[in-house]
């Protein structure tokens, strides 16, 4: 059975359960030589879900989505259609490994020009016969429904890139893979927030042990409470409509 989720309007889907449902649904897109948009579920973004409708129709467009975070799988469980937790950022790895072994060029997009390189370097070191061929930091601002964007998606076509990572956060990279499909549709569009950040060491995850008693969210908000207390806030109070949701599928 697969989670839905409804906002403003459209369905949300969390229709990949798994890690390795997801490494065989990319897999079988590298095959047939055919795009797809990955976007990874949490809290946050069902907050946004919720206040965007135009945020809630991007997410409707994407081809996977998995659960990254703990509420959304407690929620899955609540509504007794389970999916395992999925974290974007442990997925970029894998995915990279899966696009070598199939031959597929990688592009990376996003975060910054030095965190980039750096993230490029690592995973030169951690993938054999990765090949990278675009790196690409959107300045400050950067619109995905812009000329300019538009601009961007041609780039990464020409490179020969089958599998884009987007280090935008969201809202910003899920519309940007959304577009990608109509204007690139043989690209592959990861999105996967801090995932190069944390690769490249410009940021750094909460130690294994506050992740595994899934209180990750408390030390990244202790890292930087006048951004994310607001954010974690917002959260807390969706979550009785959520909760409601999650009981009416069963």
């Amino acid at each position: 059975m697969i989670l839905i989720f409804k906002a403003n309007g459209y369905e949300i889907v969390v229709n990949t359960p798994t890690k390795a449902a997801l490494l065989a649904a990319v897999a079988a897109r590298f095959a047939e030589a055919e795009g797809f948009a990955l976007a990874t579920l949490n809290l946050d973004h069902l907050v946004k879900l919720h206040a965007s409708a135009r945020f809630a129709r991007t997410y409707a467009a994407q081809d996977i989505v998995v659960a990254d975070g703990n509420p959304v799988v407690w929620l899955s469980r609540l509504a007794r259609r389970p999916v395992a937790l999925v974290p974007g950022s442990e997925m970029v790895l894998p995915l990279a490994e899966l696009a070598a072994q199939n031959g597929v060029k990688v592009a990376l997009f996003g975060s910054t020009e030095e965190s980039l390189k750096a993230s490029a370097e690592a995973l030169k070191i951690a993938v054999q016969n990765i090949d990278i061929s675009c790196q690409i930091a959107p300045p400050m601002g950067f619109d995905p429904e812009s000329d300019a964007a538009a601009a961007m998606l041609a780039e990464l076509e020409a490179s020969g890139a089958g599998l884009v990572f987007l280090a935008l956060g969201a809202p910003k990279q899920e519309a940007f893979a959304a577009r990608g499909r109509s204007l690139a549709p043989s690209l592959g569009f990861a999105s996967i927030g801090a995932g190069l950040d944390f690769l490249s060491g410009a940021q750094t995850r909460a130690p294994k042990w506050v992740q595994v008693i899934a209180m990750e969210w408390a030390w990244r908000a202790a890292q930087a409470p006048a951004r994310l207390v607001p954010r974690y806030a917002r959260c807390f109070l969706i979550l009785p409509r959520l909760l409601f949701d999650a009981l009416s599928q069963r």
